[in-house]
């Protein structure tokens, strides 16, 4: 397997989760916030998605990892599900639970 440099691997996710919601917010006519960034909420109160918006933005990502780091994972498992804090609570949240899982399959 490829190494990465963790910097550039949460700038690499990070890029992935915001181009993912940039795409599926265009994609649905929804307007995207001109603060998008580390605290969007894409879960629980005034979050920018609803709940099947954020289950597509989730398969989404999967595709894309697997497409840039040649890695499956499975976002939304029982794992992730049984966390105390949701990994899918903002975007910060997502890509270093997204960066987590990565630096395991290594």
């Amino acid at each position: 397997m490829t190494t990465f440099d963790t910097t550039a691997e949460r700038t690499t996710v990070y890029d992935l989760v915001i181009g993912g919601l940039h795409d599926l917010l265009a994609e649905q006519e929804r307007p995207i916030p001109a603060d998008l960034g580390e605290a969007t909420r894409l879960l629980g109160k005034e979050a920018t998605l609803d709940s099947l918006g954020l289950v597509t933005l989730i398969v989404d990502l999967e595709a894309r990892i697997e497409d840039r780091f040649d890695i499956a994972l499975t976002l939304a498992d029982e794992r992730a599900m049984s966390q105390q804090r949701s990994p899918f609570r903002t975007i910060g949240a997502l890509t270093d639970y997204i960066c987590t899982l990565l630096a395991e399959e290594r």
